[in-house]
């Protein structure tokens, strides 16, 4: 765990019991106040490179960027991160190559989210939870319809289909939510590999309940309980 300006930060991610290759990637920058997840998708060989690069890319912002400059920053490492998958891609016959990614970054009582596909950021405030995402997946359209909502959605069979992610062709569109932050704000940043298993109202218990110190093992345990068929992968940050 670490410590640094206004934010303590746990992070922890896990092949899970069925995979046999993590291609999940987790980034936390303290000094940056930024934290990333990323699911990849394209098979072990490049799942793994494509959501890797992504972090790695983001790695390369540089510190103490004003609320606005930081945001261009990230906009423009992950689009950087697109570009270069797209064209490792093209370099293996156009197989499909992509991963999800969740950013989070505080600035200045400000948060800012950015994001594209199924991998979430939630955020428990007088111990409510909320999700401030929106997957960019098939069934997502049944929840904004208002025909089933997300506990039901994670559990559909069409659950994984995602219609946005970092390298698939054609441009990439990421979405933002920002707002103020308050002390006491608790944000949870994952992969769907934790959110196939937890139920909004087990991750409000879990969060409201669990000291920072013991929530990423919690969490990850809670996946691997529930099948762990997936990678699974969490970042819990708390304003302080």
């Amino acid at each position: 765990m670490t410590e640094m300006r206004n934010t303590r930060f746990v992070g922890q991610t896990h092949t899970g019991l069925v995979r046999k290759t993590n291609e999940d990637a987790i980034l936390s920058l303290s000094e940056h106040e930024i934290w990333l997840v990323s699911d990849g998708m394209g098979g072990h060989d490049a799942g793994d490179y494509a959501s890797r690069l992504i972090a790695d890319m983001v790695a390369t912002i540089p510190p103490d960027l004003g609320p606005a400059e930081k945001m261009h920053a990230l906009r423009d490492a992950i689009q950087g991160a697109h570009r270069a998958i797209q064209a490792e891609s093209d370099t293996r016959g156009g197989a499909t190559i992509g991963a999800t990614v969740a950013v989070l970054t505080v600035s200045q009582g400000y948060f800012l989210c950015l994001w594209a596909g199924d991998s979430r950021i939630y955020r428990l405030r007088n111990r409510q939870i909320e999700l401030l995402t929106t997957d960019h997946s098939a069934v997502a359209e049944y929840v904004l319809a208002g025909k089933m909502n997300w506990d039901e959605a994670d559990q559909h069979p069409q659950a994984n289909a995602i219609t946005r992610a970092v390298g698939i062709p054609g441009e990439l569109v990421l979405d933002k939510v920002r707002g103020e932050t308050a002390p006491g704000d608790r944000f949870l940043l994952c992969s769907d590999g934790l959110t196939k298993y937890a139920t909004f109202s087990m991750l409000e218990d879990i969060l409201s309940s669990t000291p920072l110190d013991n929530l990423s093992d919690k969490l990850i345990q809670l996946a691997l309980a529930g099948g762990g068929a997936d990678n699974v992968s969490v970042i819990v940050v708390d304003v302080l």
